[in-house]
């Protein structure tokens, strides 16, 4: 019914971290979803929320397996099948005790499933329901399916992310589920609760991965309007390779450094250490470009990656090797700060930092799960039993 194994986790370089954090006391309903929710729910668990899971048996897209799925850390987890009277009881109890749900169906659905978000707001006042969609609660796309290649290609982003002349490249979903979804999720739900904190009383959230993703854009746009970006002509502009000095060039050993002096003074710097000195053109002259970036390539592919990184270390040229993720965490800078757990599987350790009180990373296996979590909420140990029951049978 539910699952019990989990993976390593932890606020440092161990498993050994401690600290309640800055959201201890706050009790949140997560409703089993992909993508931005689950992300949501797990960036407030480490901030020291008490995050409740509650999954359907009918189970769902799922492209890690459970021993890696670190995604899913930090939070207790249920099986509910909420078409089923008693679970639904169940998990009206659990909502009426919440701070927070979370949930990531289609406009319409909570209403059907008997959790009308109206209503749960009418019952718990103080509650906040934070709805997170691809396209929103209204709008003539709103009852459609899409993931997050959809999102961002409709709200202008996706056009922006490839090389003058190839097709747009993805961003893996970092834009329309993680950055335009879910942290406009979260940012709306702690807006919430800061406002509720004057008034005393919750409310619905509407967050939409077009609506965050457009947001995202603003300083593109910004430029767009001064006539300084060509959203026809991607791979032309400042930031998205058009630049030979915010680029990416391979070296000695094929693998890749990033180079993004975008001030004067850096890019002086950054000539001076690939030896360009008095023969580079002038940055900003957009017609010396090309030769510029052919000085760069050439220079660039007489060293190493490792040869490029111990050169720049201690300048402001602006320059880092471009690192998988294996190699990242071995980053001198990164160990350093503890900014990946030292323990496998691969993860990053809770973020942002703070002076007081630091968040944990608890591993799944230390959480519970089932009846347990149930009884933990407050549900009355027999009903429970019956409810996590139903759906072993």
């Amino acid at each position: 019914m539910m699952t019990t194994s989990g993976t390593d986790a932890s606020p440092s370089k161990s498993l050994s971290g401690s600290g309640e954090g800055p959201l201890r006391d706050l009790r949140v309903i997560e409703l089993n979803a992909i993508g931005p929710v689950p992300f949501a729910a797990g960036l407030l668990a480490d901030l020291g929320a008490d995050v409740l899971r509650i999954e359907s048996p009918a189970g769902q897209l799922d492209l890690v397996d459970e021993e890696c799925a670190v995604h899913l850390r930090g939070r207790s987890t249920v099986t509910l099948d909420l078409r089923e009277p008693q679970a639904l009881v169940v998990a009206r109890e659990l909502i009426a005790t919440a701070d927070i749900v979370l949930e990531g169906f289609r406009p319409g659905v909570m209403e059907r499933l008997g959790l009308d978000p109206a209503e749960l707001v009418r019952e718990n006042p103080q509650l906040i329901v934070g709805r997170m969609t691809g396209w929103g609660q209204e709008g003539p796309l709103a009852h459609r399916a899409g993931h997050d290649i959809d999102y961002i290609a409709a709200a202008g982003a996706l056009r922006a992310f490839g090389r003058i002349g190839e097709t747009p490249v993805p961003p893996l979903n970092l834009v329309g589920d993680f950055g335009g979804g879910a942290m406009f999720l979260l940012v709306g739900v702690l807006a919430a609760l800061w406002e509720r904190q004057q008034s005393g009383q919750g409310q619905i959230i509407d967050a939409a991965m077009v609506d965050g993703t457009a947001y995202l854009m603003m300083l593109i746009q910004s430029l767009a309007g001064q006539g300084l970006w060509s959203s026809e002509h991607p791979g032309t502009n400042l930031l998205d390779t058009g630049a030979p000095f915010y680029d990416v060039y391979r070296c000695l050993d094929g693998e890749f450094v990033a180079v993004g002096c975008l001030e004067p003074k850096f890019f002086a710097e950054f000539a001076a250490g690939i030896g360009l000195d008095g023969d580079a053109p002038e940055q900003y002259d957009r017609a010396q470009w090309p030769r510029l970036r052919r000085l760069i390539e050439d220079r660039i592919a007489t060293k190493t990656r490792a040869e490029w990184e111990a050169l720049f270390t201690d300048t402001d040229a602006c320059v880092a090797g471009v690192r998988t993720m294996t190699e990242a965490a071995a980053h001198p800078h990164l160990a350093a700060r503890g900014t990946y757990l030292s323990e496998p599987p691969l993860q990053a350790a809770p973020a942002p930092r703070f002076s007081r009180t630091p968040g944990r990373a608890v591993p799944r296996r230390d959480k519970i799960h089932g009846a347990d979590a149930l009884t933990e909420w407050g549900i009355e140990a027999e009903l429970a039993e019956t409810v996590v029951g139903e759906v072993d049978d």
